[in-house]
C-alpha cells in the first residue's frame, strides 16, 4: 500500500525512475479499487445504462479513473525511464494490441543498472 501512496504523492511528476515493485504494486491496488468502485456502483444503483443493459460501472469508477488517468501514465513514464527508454513510448500504448504487448513486456524489464539519463537507480537507493 505504501507503493501505492508513493505514486499518488508524485501525482503528477513524470521525471525520475520507478522501479518495478513501484510500478505492479501501484498497478495491483488501482485494480483492486477499480473493482471495488463497480461494487460500489452496482451496490448503490449507479451503474450506467443503455436501452436497459447495465455497463457494470458508474459515476463511482468514473470519478476514480478520471482522477487515476494522471497518476497511471506518471508511474508508467517513470517506469520506462527505469529501463533507458524515453517517455514518449508510452504511446505506443494506443497502438492497439501491439502497443500493449510492447508496454507490457517493457514493464517487466529489470531496471537499468546505475544511473541513468532519469536520474539513480531506484532499486539501490534505499
Amino acid at each position: 500500500m505504501k507503493w501505492y501512496f508513493k505514486v499518488l504523492k508524485q501525482y503528477a511528476d513524470f521525471s525520475g525512475r520507478a522501479r518495478r515493485k513501484e510500478y505492479w504494486m501501484f498497478v495491483l491496488f488501482t485494480m483492486i479499487f477499480m473493482v471495488v468502485a463497480m461494487i460500489l456502483d452496482r451496490t448503490l444503483g449507479t451503474t450506467f445504462s443503455f436501452y436497459g443493459q447495465s455497463f457494470g460501472y458508474g459515476w463511482i469508477y468514473l470519478i476514480y479513473f478520471l482522477v487515476m488517468i494522471l497518476p497511471s501514465s506518471a508511474v508508467g513514464v517513470r517506469r520506462l525511464h527505469d529501463i533507458g527508454k524515453s517517455g514518449w513510448n508510452y504511446l505506443l500504448g494506443f497502438i492497439p494490441f501491439v502497443g500493449a504487448i510492447i508496454l507490457f513486456v517493457w514493464a517487466c524489464k529489470e531496471s537499468q543498472a546505475g544511473e541513468n539519463k532519469w536520474g539513480i537507480n531506484p532499486v539501490s537507493t534505499p
